[in-house]
């Protein structure tokens, strides 16, 4: 039996022993990829079909979701990239020639037609082992999401930091943004600027200028997004990039664009700074319980203290939290007693902060500053912590 699952999805074909252009697809398809059998057939999905048309759509879906295919035109260069591939798309104009040359069963078979399927063309699907039939565009989705996942499997998901001050003017965003500087010396990384009323990490980072894609446009988005995508459509500079607001936006955040951000983030970075507000929503808490560990930003006086001490208490996860103390005053030992929460580093103000922000440099010029110790401490550890886990 033929089980047509509800929703638009494809036609799941049981094991044998399961005409218009897709709506997200790119209006430019990339360029021919490789033939079937090359070295990129090893990693590279493999799309087996000879109909022009349909081979445009499948390559404008593979655009979308950041993956570069391999094509076979004819059973014979199907066969040569068969086993290799991690997921086939085979088209329905060559099924009943690919079932013919008997293909050894394997997982990621899938068949792509225009509009509905056949009965005969179920027969084939059978025949060759496929896991569902797939009429365009109705699957168009499905397909895209497949392909997504394919392009952000082969990377182990980034560390998550959030950082957020214990008290107004704590210098949480630009710790968060010195993290990232230091992270990006070693791999891609990206600051996620949460928090509409702070000053903007692009500005800390002098990329306020640079094109690339805000939450303004993220949020008006829907379906899924591949790390590539992200990456790529970032301000970014020197592996590091950063996704915050344009200047004067007062929309806030969507809860499924925070979720999908920081999700393709993870997939396409090493290392993932989440700039905190310091207010309390269930998207803050929701963002802060994905967080690996949260930094709280803390001034050493009396009243820094006590506000870090209540902004603590009210975490549903203490146990995730670590102090970074900012400036001299109360001693670390009894900011982490009033708190309940470690310190894990302290560091003196910076001399020259303000001139390097204002020359769009970043936070840190130089590694030896207290800024640039501390960061690069705190990195070290939460590595560390993490690869023990």
């Amino acid at each position: 039996m033929v089980v047509r699952p509800a929703g638009g999805g494809p036609v799941v074909v049981p094991s044998a022993g399961s005409g218009g252009r897709c709506p997200q697809a790119g209006a430019d398809g990339p360029g021919r990829p490789a033939v079937a059998g090359s070295l990129s057939a090893m990693t590279s999905p493999l799309f087996i079909t000879r109909d022009e048309s349909l081979l445009d759509e499948l390559l404008r879906l593979a655009a979308a979701a950041g993956v570069t295919p391999d094509v076979a035109h004819d059973e014979a260069a199907a066969l040569r990239g068969w086993a290799a591939a991690p997921l086939v798309l085979l088209g329905a104009d060559l099924v009943a020639e690919v079932a013919g040359t008997a293909p050894a069963r394997r997982e990621g078979v899938h068949v792509v037609a225009w509009g509905e399927a056949t009965e005969g063309l179920y027969r084939h699907a059978v025949a060759v082992g496929a896991e569902s039939v797939n009429g365009l565009p109705t699957s168009c989705d499905w397909l895209t999401e497949r392909l997504t996942d394919l392009g952000d499997s082969d990377r182990p998901r980034g560390l998550l930091v959030g950082v957020v001050g214990g008290s107004g003017g704590a210098g949480a965003t630009t710790f968060a943004c010195a993290l990232a500087q230091l992270a990006a010396s070693t791999g891609p990384a990206v600051v996620v600027d949460a928090d509409p009323l702070g000053p903007g990490a692009d500005r800390v980072l002098g990329l306020e200028g640079h094109d690339g894609v805000r939450w303004d446009a993220l949020c008006q988005t829907t379906g899924r997004l591949s790390a590539r995508a992200l990456r790529e459509a970032l301000p970014r500079r020197n592996g590091l990039g950063v996704l915050t607001w344009y200047a004067g936006a007062t929309a806030g955040l969507q809860a499924f664009a925070v979720r999908e951000a920081l999700s393709a983030a993870q997939r396409g970075h090493d290392t993932v700074v989440v700039d905190l507000p310091r207010t309390a929503d269930p998207l803050v808490e929701e963002v802060v319980s994905r967080c690996d560990r949260v930094l709280v930003l803390v001034v050493p006086t009396v009243s820094g203290v006590a506000a870090a001490g209540r902004l603590c208490a009210r975490s549903a996860d203490p146990a995730r939290l670590r102090l970074v103390v900012r400036g001299s005053g109360i001693e670390p030992e009894e900011i982490a007693r009033a708190t309940g929460v470690p310190v894990l580093a302290r560091m003196a103000d910076q001399r020259g902060l303000a001139e390097s922000l204002d020359l769009g440099l970043g936070p840190v010029r130089s590694r030896r500053g207290p800024l640039g110790r501390a960061a690069t401490e705190v990195l070290g550890q939460l590595i560390a912590t993490r690869a023990a886990a």
